[in-house]
């Protein structure tokens, strides 16, 4: 390579790499902005039970999609860990759900605070061809909905916790 080209060769190399690296600024600052407006919305979560009953639904294992503010399927909350997947499991017991994450804080869902339990096709930027996510839509201690979805290893499973029949 001859030193004109080597050095044009190394001028976009490291245009290319600024770009880059601006548009990641770019990109955690939008996060950063949509946490600081969510914050007031989400508030604090529902503490964790001292003890609880007996599993209704046994630990089912998959990922955790993210969380959402509902309705908007894509709107996905970015206060704390709850808009980061994680591989997790999911248990249900007579007082709630139990969402435990790798590597995240587990999610309390009070049964007082479930409003709907269904499957959709799509949430929080995860897109499938079949209802292939389980979500939950439940009251946060502030008083807004959200959307917390789960795609379990096992979809045959998604007819225990809907209460509906696949066919």
């Amino acid at each position: 390579m001859n030193t004109p080209t080597l050095v044009s060769s190394l001028i976009f190399a490291a245009v290319v790499a600024v770009i880059v690296s601006y548009l990641i600024h770019l990109m955690l600052r939008g996060w950063r902005h949509r946490a600081e407006r969510q914050v007031s919305l989400v508030g604090t979560l529902p503490p964790m039970p001292e003890t609880v009953g007996p599993a209704e639904i046994p630990a089912t294992k998959g990922l955790y999609v993210g969380s959402t503010l509902a309705p908007q399927w894509n709107d996905r909350i970015a206060v704390g860990d709850l808009g980061y997947r994680s591989k997790a499991v999911l248990t249900r017991y007579p007082e709630g759900v139990m969402l435990q994450r790798i590597g995240g804080t587990p999610i309390w869902i009070p049964a007082a605070s479930i409003v709907a339990i269904r499957t959709e096709r799509g949430h929080a930027g995860k897109a499938l061809t079949f209802d292939g996510i389980l979500v939950i839509r439940w009251t946060l201690p502030s008083g807004t909905d959200i959307d917390t979805g789960f795609r379990a290893d096992d979809h045959s499973v998604y007819e225990t916790w809907t209460g509906k029949e696949d066919g």
